[in-house]
Order: C-alpha cells, then sequence, then structure tokens
C-alpha cells in the first residue's frame, strides 16, 4: 500500500517560497496569479495492508518526524 503525505504552512504562516514563486512567475510574463502556497508530497510505500492501520503509522509518522505542527498541517491519501 502507497500513502501520500500532502503537508503545507498553516493558514497565516508567511509562505517565503511561495512569496518567490510567485515573483518569478510574474518576472516570466504570467501574470494574474494571486496568492501562491508551496507545500511538499511525501510519498511512502507500506508493508501494511490493512488501511486503518497504516492510516494510523502514517499519522505517527508525521507527529514524529515529517510534519511540524506549530506551522504546518497534512492531509493523507492512502492507494491501494
Amino acid at each position: 500500500m502507497k500513502a501520500r503525505v500532502h503537508v503545507h504552512l498553516k493558514t497565516g504562516v508567511l509562505d517565503v517560497q511561495g512569496v518567490a514563486i510567485k515573483h518569478a512567475l510574474g518576472t516570466l510574463g504570467f501574470g494574474g496569479v494571486g496568492d501562491v502556497r508551496a507545500g511538499k508530497l511525501i510519498e511512502l510505500t507500506l508493508e501494511e495492508s490493512d488501511p486503518a492501520k497504516a492510516r494510523a503509522s502514517v499519522e505517527a509518522m508525521c507527529k514524529k518526524l515529517l510534519v511540524n505542527d506549530v506551522i504546518e498541517s497534512y492531509a493523507i491519501d492512502l492507494v491501494a
């Protein structure tokens, strides 16, 4: 089973990378771009086949290592 963890900065946290992307897009002639928020995607291959156990395991990984819960939020997608 595969798990995808989508990590984003929480609303209200300055996204410096997003600001830089927006500026670069404007410089390249892509006007009309509003707010840009950048994030990261973490893909995991799990040996667990039970979706509930897999989700619980990935939640624990997020809380212990993958996500800084002070400034980031995340969403988990499981793919069979």
